[in-house]
């Protein structure tokens, strides 16, 4: 995985509370084998106006010019409710989206978001009206994020987050699980060592 540090980009906004893992990337889609190709298929039903995926919505603002090449999308609480899919996380980083910041996130899809090196954080009701409310005044707003302060850095405001240890470990070291596991090659060669000489 590639591991994250310090992350700077442009904001794209969507303003809307309880977005499931289906509006994310219809069950449809689900058909690759690997996590490559869902970005185009990214929230189908408000991006598209035909079934065809030929005629974009204007009105939708991951469409829209000023929000073009954004990194980062702020939106509102319970992003990433129903499903278990992991494929919400891979549309959305396949989009080119590497940091969501919300309220509050569902628990699985946001682990599933760290498993694929993927920042989920969780601000505030307060904190995120702030941030909207100032990229509504600047479409090209960009924003810092420092895993290893844990802190959000936008048009003069800083906000602290808090990520378990472990996550933040893991993140900063861009450790999947079987990473994770290499950490303890060591240990686990000793181990398998004193088996052999068991058996």
């Amino acid at each position: 995985m590639t591991p994250i540090t310090v992350h700077t980009g442009t904001i794209v906004p969507l303003d809307i509370a309880n977005i499931d893992t289906d509006q994310i990337i219809p069950k449809q889609f689900l058909t690759g084998v690997t996590r490559k190709g869902y970005g185009k298929h990214l929230f189908h039903d408000w991006r598209y106006l035909d079934e065809h995926e030929q005629v974009l919505n204007p009105e939708f603002n991951l469409n829209k010019p000023e929000y073009q090449g954004a990194s980062i999308l702020i939106t509102r609480e319970n992003f990433g409710c129903g499903s278990s899919r992991e494929h919400a996380p891979w549309a959305l980083m396949d989009f080119g989206l590497q940091v969501i910041i919300a309220p509050s996130f569902a628990d699985i899809f946001y682990g599933n978001a760290i498993n694929n090196s993927m920042l989920p954080i969780r601000l505030t009701d307060t904190q995120m009206d702030t941030l909207f409310a100032e990229l509504a005044q600047n479409a090209t707003l960009e924003l810092t994020v420092d895993l290893s302060s844990q802190t959000v850095t936008c048009a003069g405001h800083e906000f602290n987050f808090i990520i378990a240890e472990h996550q933040k470990h893991n993140l900063i070291k861009g450790l999947d699980a079987i990473g994770q596991t290499l950490e303890h090659a060591d240990a686990i060669a000793q181990h398998e060592q004193r088996l052999a000489s068991w058996f």
